[in-house]
């Protein structure tokens, strides 16, 4: 995944718009080459990106007052690929990736987990009795237990070092 997609990615978890995610993104490059900060390396400047977008994410959120919605297919769909891309063997690198590079992604993998726990709640409230019987709300669980087991498979990847 490109720096670009992983900082708009970052963006569009907060707004949840692609259109804005990009926006987004556009004020961060823009800032850092008009902030007049060296960064020590590139993990540095990418955590100060990721932390910048995620910012204007919630200041936009505060200025239009949404409120955030689900995972978009299109969004899992590429962490997917990328995820699916990353248990392809790979060469051996000299060099551990970065710490801030893996706190980045233990990161985004807390913000999925927490998104499809909050999920599963909401769906559980609809539910009437021990068991669901709707048919949307079945496929609905159907597709979280999907995204849990890919979520714990690159937690374990990435613990594992399988991602490298």
């Amino acid at each position: 995944m490109s720096q670009r997609d992983r900082v708009s990615a970052a963006a569009w978890l907060v707004v949840r718009d692609a259109h804005t995610a990009e926006d987004i993104f556009q004020n961060v490059a823009l800032k850092a080459m008009t902030k007049g900060t060296q960064f020590e390396s590139g993990g540095a400047l990418m955590s100060w990106a990721f932390i910048t977008a995620r910012r204007e994410g919630i200041d936009w959120l505060r200025r239009k007052k949404n409120a955030p919605v689900c995972l978009d297919n299109t969004i899992l769909e590429l962490l997917e690929q990328e995820w699916q891309k990353d248990q392809k063997p790979q060469q051996q690198q000299d060099q551990e990736p970065p710490l801030v590079d893996k706190l980045a992604e233990l990161k985004m993998l807390r913000a999925l987990q927490l998104r499809i726990n909050r999920r599963t709640r909401r769906l559980a409230r609809l539910i009437d009795g021990d068991q669901a019987t709707a048919k949307d709300v079945l496929q609905q669980l159907r597709d979280l237990a999907r995204r849990q087991a890919r979520v714990q498979r690159a937690a374990r990847d990435l613990a594992t070092g399988r991602n490298r």
